[in-house]
């Protein structure tokens, strides 16, 4: 049964190829009983429930005038106990403040500041086989542009999320 009072959560969809890598980088690496998502950048972890049709607007709003967002893969980075891939977007992280500002007082501790970028693809290791990790993406995992190519929204429904609306950036 879906729980309409779940937390939303808000995700900045990646171009497919670099998707498509980092979700396989992922079920090669994440815990096979703990991972039950695809690769994805997490904008916002648990924006209330009720602002579910305010968001949505806002984000029709947001990503028809906005054209795909540039941002850069940087490398690797540790999660202390997982692996990441560093992202760095000014533009992304400019977009995120103006929704962080519509829903000023409503925002969790965690989702009242910006957030690091980046694309987890190991959790819940020991730092020792995080750290090994690291060391082996890092010989291979080369900086890159790329742009974000829209916005997508999910409920968590403790542990898998179930995807609610994709927004595809479309300004020029």
């Amino acid at each position: 049964m879906i729980q309409a009072s779940a937390p939303l959560i808000l995700t900045a969809e990646l171009p497919l190829d670099l998707f498509s890598w980092a979700t396989q980088l992922r079920t090669e690496h994440f815990p096979p009983e703990r991972n039950y998502l695809k690769a994805h950048v997490t904008l916002f972890h648990a924006l209330p429930h009720f602002v579910d049709g305010e968001l949505r607007e806002l984000l029709g709003r947001i990503t028809a005038s906005t054209p795909p967002v540039p941002a850069r893969l940087e490398g690797v980075m540790g999660l202390g106990s997982g692996t990441a891939l560093r992202l760095t977007s000014p533009a992304m992280l400019g977009l995120r403040g103006e929704i962080a500002e519509h829903f000023t007082g409503i925002l969790t501790g965690q989702d009242s500041h910006p957030p690091r970028l980046h694309i987890t693809v190991q959790n819940k290791v020991t730092p020792a086989a995080a750290k090994a990790l690291q060391a082996r993406l890092g010989l291979i995992v080369e900086p890159r542009e790329f742009a974000f190519t829209g916005l997508a929204l999910h409920r968590y429904l403790s542990g898998p999320w179930e995807g609610l609306g994709k927004w595809p950036f479309r300004g020029r």
